[in-house]
């Protein structure tokens, strides 16, 4: 199946929603969300792996392509359909080496120079990011803004999911900002019921 990139990117998290991965999973497919990442901070790798396996029989029930945040090992041991870097991850080229041609791979970049580099290696979209100030993270990098947002799209040829502090109101300036995709936790995930949440954004970016 060719990689699209959906205009809603759901991110897990279960410290945030205080739900299970798989249960998030059933809530934002609900919603209309077709590619989400799994994203796990605290959990032991044993404990990451368990829960990546359960949501990976919910992801194929529904339909939703699931990728792994950071750990390439327990993608590759769950069958994930990627796998998301970050900047002190593997290298792309060794991870692309490692899965083959068919999985999704993404990249975290936080300034032009490092979405760039990312257009030349082997990835499938190039996130950036903090669009906005953000909570999430326990050590963000510095905000880009989107006059940053808009150049870094205009230089780029892969497509670009923006994450960091997107929210519903602001999510249409981000999409015509440039971005081709946006990657939501805290909004959709705090703000009550996650599938109303996220059916919502689906219609606002349809």
């Amino acid at each position: 199946m060719a990689f699209t990139l959906p205009k809603i990117y759901p991110i897990t998290d279960t410290l945030i929603s205080g739900l299970s991965h798989a249960e998030q999973i059933k809530l934002l497919a609900a919603g209309g969300a077709s590619l989400i990442q799994l994203r796990e901070k605290k959990a032991s790798p044993r404990e990451f792996y368990e829960a990546a396996r359960e949501a990976m029989l919910i992801g194929r029930r529904l339909g939703v392509r699931i990728i792994i945040n950071d750990r390439v090992d327990i993608a590759i041991a769950v069958g994930a359909d990627g796998v998301h870097l970050g900047q002190d991850d593997l290298p792309p080229d060794r991870v692309r080496s490692l899965l083959g041609e068919g999985p999704i791979i993404g990249f975290s970049t936080h300034t032009l120079e490092q979405a760039l580099a990312a257009d030349s290696a082997p990835v499938d979209y190039v996130a950036i990011g903090p669009v906005f100030h953000t909570s999430t993270k326990e050590k963000p990098d510095a905000v880009v803004g989107l006059e940053a947002l808009s150049e870094i799209k205009r230089r780029i040829s892969k497509p670009l999911v923006a994450i960091g502090g997107v929210t519903l109101d602001r999510a249409r300036s981000v999409i015509a900002s440039g971005a081709d995709s946006v990657a939501i936790i805290s909004d959709l995930l705090s703000t009550g019921d996650i599938t109303e949440r996220t059916r919502a954004l689906a219609g606002l970016l349809r």
